[in-house]
């Protein structure tokens, strides 16, 4: 499966995001699912407002963490795990195809 670059994303309805000792967990209340996320997640979980597309993320992301390149198969396989777990909500782009 290809990575959509120009879908949106934003995190799923009632999804608590929380900052723990070693880290953040997102808790899923529809699922009573508590999921630990490391740096990058958070920061993506926490980026997705719905408005930025994939590809917008990954320049972000490049951007706080001080990349030369953006690391797109990091954060698509990220985006793709946090959609897979019902954190993140994808919206595909009506101008893909």
């Amino acid at each position: 499966m290809t990575f959509d670059w120009n879908a949106t994303l934003q995190r799923a309805p009632g999804i608590e995001l929380r900052e723990v000792t070693d880290g953040f967990v997102a808790y899923d209340p529809r699922r009573d699912r508590l999921h630990f996320l490391n740096s990058t997640a958070t920061m993506l979980l926490e980026s997705c407002d719905g408005k930025l597309r994939a590809s917008e993320l990954a320049q972000l992301l490049a951007s706080a963490f001080g990349l030369q390149q953006p690391p797109l198969d990091e954060v698509a396989n990220c985006l793709d795990r946090l959609v897979a777990e019902g954190l993140l909500i994808c919206q595909v782009s009506p101008l893909a195809e």
